[in-house]
């Protein structure tokens, strides 16, 4: 087992070597086992396929702080990659909040973490811009000279404020605040992931696998950007799984989705590990 220190070291370098690298987002210790197992060289936690586990939806009411953190320790505990947390807005408006989040997450073992400036708030979504820095600075000064990587992310483009200006303004900020990582969700091309990058002076995070352009690995890396996560698109994609085989059998009467099935002796290996996957 790797101590929280070396696989933060590890995690770290992967945002300082050329290219672009690809977090695999796992919902629970099971999926983050066989995400380890097939090759990932880092892991994230998603709040939206947890939320999916558990039979809820993906909103800020969703989940408390206490369950994301156990859900984040869980997958942690199950590999020996670096693992960074999505602790949404930190589950408070205040600076102090943030805070005692990213330090809670750092205790639990966590590599990483990400704060959003999203309120939850439909009608008021995106905290203003004074309370959004000193929440990253808040949360960089508390895990400062920790093995912990911040991730900040801008929130704009996911709440109807396609504003690449005041998002490019928000990144630079949290980067003087003290922030690892950016991150820009749901940027709507290239071009403009190619700006933000152009524009900051820190690893730039984007996320494939939901809606906007589909971009390869490659269109990513030569548009500058560091790190790919997929939120909750791997979980999607093993519900979708779910959906059709349950399909096949009750419409067709058949069950030829056992064929892609993974097999019982592989879960068996993977599933029987102290820290799962590959060993590091």
């Amino acid at each position: 087992m790797q101590d929280q220190t070396t696989r933060f070291e590890r995690f770290r370098a992967l945002h300082a070597r050329e290219g672009a690298f690809v977090v695999g987002n796992a919902w629970d210790a099971g999926s983050a086992r066989i995400l380890t197992d097939i090759g990932f060289e880092a892991l994230a936690t998603t709040s939206a396929g947890y939320a999916f586990s558990t039979g809820r939806r993906d909103s800020f009411a969703a989940l408390t702080r206490e369950e994301i953190l156990l859900n984040a320790a869980a997958i942690a505990r199950a590999t020996n990659l670096p693992v960074t947390a999505d602790l949404e807005d930190g589950f408070g408006a205040a600076p102090e909040t943030c805070a005692h989040t990213v330090t809670m997450a750092c205790d639990l073992d966590l590599a990483g973490g990400s704060i959003e400036d999203a309120t939850g708030d439909p009608g008021d979504p995106i905290h203003p811009f004074s309370l959004a820095v000193e929440r990253i600075r808040a949360a960089a000064e508390a895990v400062r000279g920790r093995p912990f990587l911040l991730t900040a992310r801008a929130e704009n483009y996911l709440w109807g404020r396609p504003d690449l200006d005041d998002t490019i303004r928000r990144l630079q900020a949290f980067a003087e605040a003290g922030a690892d990582v950016l991150f820009a969700p749901g940027l709507p091309d290239l071009d403009a992931i190619r700006t933000v990058c152009r524009s900051v002076d820190r690893p730039v995070n984007v996320v494939a696998g939901l809606s906007g352009p589909a971009c390869t690995v490659a269109d990513l890396a030569a548009a500058g950007v560091r790190r790919i996560s997929v939120g909750g698109s791997f979980a999607r994609a093993a519900l979708g799984a779910l959906a059709r085989a349950g399909r096949e059998v009750l419409h067709d009467g058949t069950f030829g989705y056992a064929a892609e099935a993974i097999p019982d002796a592989e879960v068996a290996r993977l599933m029987s590990q102290e820290r799962g996957g590959r060993r590091v």
